[in-house]
């Protein structure tokens, strides 16, 4: 217990350290939010890939899908790494950089108000942010204090606030240049950890073949007679498997918290490092959670409440067996994704609203001239209320995401599958294609941001007749027929406007 407070303590002094040292970089609202556009490579690489994966993966996702496909679902980290990270850099990281920075955007829904020339579209985009980003950071919430509950016998609530203060102080402190270097440190924690604990764990199994072969001898649920299925290639349920794949690795090209990290990288060629980077941290750290999952049969499952399986506590059952060295480690592995994608959550959420709904800059396009311009020091003034009221809403809405996450209503795949649903099945069509192709038309950004969160508030209303997984991928796939067909019937953009925004490419 000494080893595990202590290790806990130098990890959190560290992350407290490094927001106070980069405050003064965060006096701003370019570099409160985007640190100033001139991150690094692997700054940038590890923020994407600490923001990715969190306690929703490790404990929620990895013990409910490993208990589901078995080994087959490491199949998920896979697509998380080649679809979710590879190619969500190699599509969207260089044309993202360019447009955002021609146009002046900071955020998402500022892409869309000036990309679209609708600030209504700007409006809805950041109240839509805003509350589907809290169900995702409830689920962080509830998976970390988990892990905390195992490790250090300390009850789930002060769990729950203890993270989240002490994510608030290092975000409010340094903004996002204090969170992406905190992200490289968890990184590089996460990278060793989840190597360390695979090791254990096959380690207590009598090894990789014992572990496969004793997997092997459980017999599916949907037929007690037979066996084998769990350490097959492709599981029991092949297309249940393929919907999580779509909903964990398509989802990250259309969240706000993740698509931002392209806004703020330095130059180019950090693109291209940064892919390399990421691409290889996801297959570690993804491919290696999935993979641990697979094993949770081999170990009794908890029983809640209501008589079914906890599946957010089959990741904790199988680790507290463990020497308590590495129960600390695997403490701050989870600490580690987790405060990272906390970061980056009440970091977005909060610089949305204060963005793009209370101060709404009215905006020029390049080479435009504006009207009305205010002398420096006014607009030096406005620059630190906006910082201020920033850091005002991240307490906010950390307060709401903990009140949520206190009182969870399902299971954390479940709140991620909500979230992750109605935001990428709102944004992802529309942004891609807006970087992409001139034809995109405002009515078919609308259209699609009601696909979107109607389809996810619908089956949430209905008692969820679609699961939440499953309706969150079908709602990213179906939102790029809806934007090339309500384009092709709508009234196109004027074609001025549209050429001076893609002139970045030229």
């Amino acid at each position: 217990m000494i080893i595990k407070i202590l290790l806990t303590l130098i990890f959190l002094a560290v992350m407290v350290g490094v927001g106070v040292y980069s405050r003064k970089q965060a006096s701003s609202v370019d570099g409160f939010v985007l640190g100033g556009r001139s991150v690094g490579p692997w700054l940038t690489a590890f923020a994407f890939g600490t923001s990715y994966f969190s306690a929703v993966v490790f404990v929620g996702y990895a013990g409910q899908f490993g208990w589901k496909y078995g080994l087959s679902s490491a199949w998920i980290g896979i697509g998380n790494a080649i679809i979710g990270s590879l190619l969500a850099w190699l599509i969207l990281g260089r044309r993202t950089k360019l447009m955002t920075q021609h146009i002046e955007s900071r955020t998402m829904p500022d892409f869309f108000g000036t990309r679209f020339s609708s600030q209504g579209l700007r409006v809805v985009a950041s109240v839509i942010a805003f509350v589907f980003l809290i169900p995702y950071t409830a689920g962080v919430y509830s998976g970390i204090s988990r892990l905390f509950e195992m490790g250090f016998d300390i009850p789930y609530e002060y769990c729950v606030v203890i993270m989240s203060i002490l994510t608030a102080v290092y975000v409010i402190i340094g903004g996002y240049k204090a969170t992406a270097m905190n992200d490289f440190i968890q990184g590089i924690i996460m990278l060793f950890g989840i190597v360390a604990v695979i090791l254990a764990v096959l380690n207590a199994q009598g090894g990789l073949t014992a572990a496969v072969d004793k997997l092997a001898m459980i017999p599916s649920d949907a037929d007690p007679t037979a066996n084998g299925g769990f350490a097959s290639w492709f599981g029991p349920d092949p297309w249940g498997l393929l919907g999580v794949v779509i909903l964990t690795s398509l989802g990250t090209m259309g969240l706000p918290q993740m698509v931002g990290k392209f806004y703020s990288i330095s130059d180019e060629s950090a693109i291209t490092r940064g892919t390399v980077i990421s691409t290889i941290f996801a297959f570690i750290v993804a491919g290696g959670c999935y993979f641990l999952g697979g094993f949770g049969r081999l170990y009794d499952p908890v029983i809640g409440a209501n008589g079914k399986i906890a599946f957010d506590s089959i990741v904790p059952a199988m680790l507290v067996t463990l020497p308590d060295a590495l129960i600390a480690l695997v403490v701050l592995l989870v600490l580690s994704a987790s405060m990272s994608t906390l970061a980056s959550l009440v970091l977005t959420s909060s610089s949305t609203m204060t963005l793009d709904l209370i101060y709404r800059d009215k905006k020029s396009l390049p080479g435009e001239v504006e009207d009305g311009t205010i002398d420096d020091i006014v607009a030096e003034k406005i620059e630190r209320r906006k910082v201020v009221v920033m850091r005002v809403l991240i307490m906010f809405f950390i307060a709401i995401s903990l009140l949520i996450a206190l009182n969870p209503p399902t299971f954390i795949a479940q709140l991620m599958g909500i979230s992750w649903g109605a935001l990428a099945g709102a944004f992802l069509a529309p942004f891609m294609l807006g970087l992409y192709w001139r034809g995109v038309t405002t009515a078919s950004v609308w259209a699609c941001f009601g696909w979107g969160v109607g389809l996810t508030v619908i089956n949430m209303l209905a008692g969820n007749p679609i699961n939440p997984i499953n309706c969150g991928a079908i709602a990213m796939i179906g939102g790029f027929p809806v934007v090339w067909l309500v384009s092709l019937f709508s009234p196109k953009m004027n074609r001025e406007t549209v050429e001076k925004i893609f002139e970045c490419y030229l």
